[in-house]
């Protein structure tokens, strides 16, 4: 296949867009930036805006990366079974097509690994 010579590039742009945008909601529920509409009250917003603001910045820039996606894949997992499976169990009809779609992402991305353009990567290469 002719994109086959850039997989790994084309891993990289996923593990950092996803990373970014995971970083994003992690920024939107700690510090409402960019301002949301949608509020959560109590302890809830703290621990999951804790989480994919650490989780996402360590996919994005890939360090630690497996332990970061395997943490905000579970996140996503009790996301989606806390707030969104509980009216209906298909995510078209729950809503909760982003929360499942980041679980299985981050799950890959947890078990491939931080690849190119990533500070893991970086700390493997040996020293000259």
């Amino acid at each position: 296949m002719f994109l086959a010579k850039y997989e790994s590039h084309i891993y990289a742009v996923l593990r950092i867009a996803a990373g970014f945008l995971f970083l994003c909601h992690g920024t939107q529920k700690l510090f409402d930036c960019p301002v949301s509409e949608m509020k959560m009250a109590g302890l809830m917003p703290w621990i999951s805006g804790g989480i994919e603001f650490a989780a996402g910045l360590l996919i994005m820039i890939g360090f630690l990366t497996r332990w970061a996606a395997f943490i905000a894949s579970g996140e996503m997992a009790v996301a989606y079974w806390s707030v969104h499976g509980l009216t209906a169990v298909l995510p078209l009809v729950n809503h909760g097509e982003l929360a499942f779609i980041y679980c299985f992402m981050f799950l890959f991305i947890a078990a491939h690994g931080s690849g190119i353009f990533s500070i893991d990567h970086l700390l493997k290469k040996p020293r000259i």
